[in-house]
This record gives structure tokens, sequence and C-alpha cells, in this order.
């Protein structure tokens, strides 16, 4: 497209004008993606549009810092659990643009912790996968949603390294980018790719993990680990995975995600197929035909502490 063109766009200042200089400028393709484009930021929720504003901040900010991270200051928290100032700097941005909005809204942040009380609450990790970005291995993601009076109603999860932003409103469906996203309609676990997340910072869970994932590796298409489970979650509401499991959990790895599930058609629960998976930290998706067999494989491996009760 002319450099022209994009200028002349700078001078609609109505949206009659704009309307009138996408149909008559620009070829049909690119007319038609704008369209959408347009179409959708209309139908997008005002909260989530902010939410979709911070992660886009946040999401940025460590994009250009990931060529960057030996001259970055790393802290440990926790056996192979780190912190770096990358993860503070975006988490500060996602609150900023948040409570600039809605300055009377609660907040709970992987680095820092809670703050306010409000019947709306900001779930916020605000790079979900930092191992993987302090070592280049490109798998991660800026995770936000938003729970009113304790229920998920708005969900971001951003890719900065691809570009990719999941979004999802409850009630309105979930979107990548604009399209709509659905989940699989796979049938049977052997035709199923599943993804999981390996036990990292705790361990008392491992037999029973190793025992579960050693049946589906029998049992299924097969098992990925890419190491960020926001982002699992998004490419499972995509239709790229089957189902998911995972245990030890925090509320901000998950909070987006599942509503990103549920929003495309899918199921989400603890590892007994019950509710209590954003407490408890043990978390099982799927198709509504696949997330039943999982729990199926699961349920003779399961302690009392991953029953969840």
């Amino acid at each position: 497209m002319p450099l022209m063109a994009y200028r002349k766009m700078a001078y609609c200042h109505t949206p009659l004008q704009t309307i009138w200089f996408i149909q008559n400028a620009f070829p049909t393709r690119i007319r038609v993606w704008i369209q959408s484009l347009i179409k959708l930021k209309e139908l997008m929720h005002p909260m989530l549009n902010i939410a979709v504003k911070a992660a886009r901040r946040a999401g940025n900010l460590i994009h250009r810092s990931a060529d960057k991270v030996d001259h970055l200051t790393i802290t440990r928290k926790s056996h192979a659990d780190f912190v770096s100032d990358v993860d503070k700097a975006a988490e500060q941005t996602i609150i900023e643009t948040l409570l600039d909005a809605y300055p009377d809204h609660a907040i709970l942040a992987e680095e820092s912790g809670s703050q306010g009380e409000s019947e709306y609450l900001w779930i916020i990790d605000p790079l979900d996968g930092t191992t993987n970005f302090l070592h280049g291995f490109p798998q991660y993601a800026v995770s936000i949603g938003l729970q009113h009076k304790g229920i998920m109603t708005q969900a971001v999860v951003y890719d900065p390294v691809k570009n990719e932003l999941f979004t999802a409103t409850r009630g309105r469906g979930a979107f990548l980018n604009d399209k709509r996203m659905r989940v699989t309609k796979r049938l049977h676990l052997a035709d199923s790719l599943i993804g999981t997340g390996f036990p990292y910072t705790r361990f008392e869970h491992m037999d029973a993990y190793i025992g579960i994932f050693k049946d589906l590796m029998q049992k299924t298409a097969g098992l990925r680990r890419p190491g960020s489970a926001a982002l699992d979650l998004a490419w499972m509401a995509a239709g790229r995975y089957d189902g998911f499991f995972e245990t030890g959990l925090k509320p901000w790895d998950i909070a987006a995600g599942t509503l990103l599930i549920t929003e495309a058609g899918g199921m989400v629960s603890d590892l007994s197929g019950n509710e209590g998976y954003l407490k408890s930290g043990h978390l099982c998706a799927g198709n509504p035909n696949i997330h039943p067999l999982l729990l199926e494989v699961m349920a003779p491996h399961l302690t009392a502490g991953l029953k969840g009760k």
C-alpha cells in the first residue's frame, strides 16, 4: 500500500470520513481486514479493551528486552522460579494502565501480590514463562484476567513473540486476533495432542504426576510441555491442543486461560472434575469429548492432595 494512502487516512477526522476512505482507497482484501479489526474493537467490552492495551504495552517492553537478558538483574524466588527486572517493569506497566482507567479496582499480581479491595479483581502474570524468556526460548506470554464478584469475565493472553492476541469476554466468545476460536472436536485420546507442565517448584505430587504422564504417553498421540501455562491454555482454546493438565499452578497462571477455553467451547476443572482449580492449582482442560477421558485416566493416580478435598 503506498505511503501516501496512509498519510491521507491520517486526515480522516470523523468515523464517516474514515469509512469512506477505507471503502475507496484500499484493495478489497485489505479493506475487509481493516473493517474486521474495527468491528472487533467496537464489539470488545470496554474493560477488555483496557486489558488489551495493558497487555500490548507489557508485551512491547518484554519484546524489546529479549536480546538484553545478559544485562538483567535476576532473582531466584525458589527452586527453578526466577524473577527479572523485565517481570517487574512489565507488571508495573500493566497495573498503571489498569488503575489509570479503573482506580477503584483491586489487583492480584505475581510479583507485587494483592492490593486494594473491590468486587473487580485483576489477576496478572506479567511474564508467564520467565525461565523460557531468560534462556531465549520463545514461549512466554502476558496474562491478564478480570474477576467480577468471583467470576472470570475478561481474559487476555498476549504472545509478544508471535504477536498473537487471545481474548475473551464471558458470554461473547473467544478470539485469536480477529478470528473466532473453537476447541477441537476430536473424539478419542489416541488421536489427541495433550499439553502439560512439569512440576518444577513443588514435588510432593511428583509420583502421581509421573504415573499420569506414563499412562497418557501410551494412550494419546503425544504430550507437549513448552513451559508457559497461560499460553498452553490459549493454544488449547485455539485448537492447537485437545487437552491440558498440570498441578501446582497459581491463579495468575490460569485465570485468563481458563476463560479462553470455556468461551471457545471447552471444559475446565480440577483433576477430579470439580470446580476450585483456581484455589487448588490443579487443572484439567479439554474439549467436551477429551476432558472426561483425561479425568478417567487420572483418577487411579490421584492422591488426597490432588483430589482437592
